[in-house]
């Protein structure tokens, strides 16, 4: 079965690391799919579509979006070309959204395969420290967020990325070739 493999996180876990990581690896079963997004493209490392408001209205009231949400002050869509990549036979894995997960379990059922990227606090730490987005005061409350993140999806596939970003790609690319039926679409 081909599967929707949805990536969420905290914020530094290395969600767009590990998804550049897997686009320059070119692996022939996996696509990685680009968000569209209203934010600049120079804003964060996101691989995205930037898309202004109006444009974003435009695609959402042609039905150009398989799902869209809102979160921290922008609009956020994945393209209706991942039904076809699934129909085509390919996994495809997203950069998700913790709090939109409900509605694609809704849309993928069983086809979807939510996988929580987690890190350790001192990796966590150094990472959010080196990009230099966050005063001191903001990287403590994404840390105190961290350890809270996801401690109600209990069931989701689990991905450790405190090694290097093959590490982390590899276990990926395994846990997706091999994740147990009663792991699926159970957060």
């Amino acid at each position: 079965m081909t599967r929707l493999i949805w990536l969420i996180g905290p914020s530094g876990a290395g969600k767009d690391s590990l998804l550049a990581a897997l686009r320059h690896q070119q692996i022939p079963e996996l696509l990685v799919a680009h968000r569209y997004i209203t934010r600049t493209t120079d804003a964060g490392g996101e691989n995205h579509i930037a898309l202004s408001d109006a444009e974003f209205s435009q695609r959402a009231a042609c039905g150009l979006f398989a799902l869209a949400w809102q979160a921290n002050g922008y609009r956020y869509g994945l393209g209706i070309e991942l039904d076809h990549w699934l129909a085509a036979g390919m996994n495809v894995i997203v950069n998700g959204s913790r709090q939109h997960l409900p509605h694609a379990m809704e849309r993928y059922g069983a086809r979807l395969l939510p996988v929580m990227l987690q890190v350790s606090n001192d990796v966590l730490r150094r990472r959010l420290e080196a990009r230099g987005r966050e005063t001191p005061d903001a990287i403590e409350q994404r840390l105190r967020r961290a350890s809270h993140f996801g401690t109600h999806l209990p069931h989701c596939a689990i991905l450790n990325n405190d090694g290097s970003l093959q590490q982390s790609a590899t276990a990926l690319i395994q846990l997706i070739r091999h994740v147990p039926e009663e792991k699926r679409n159970v957060c």
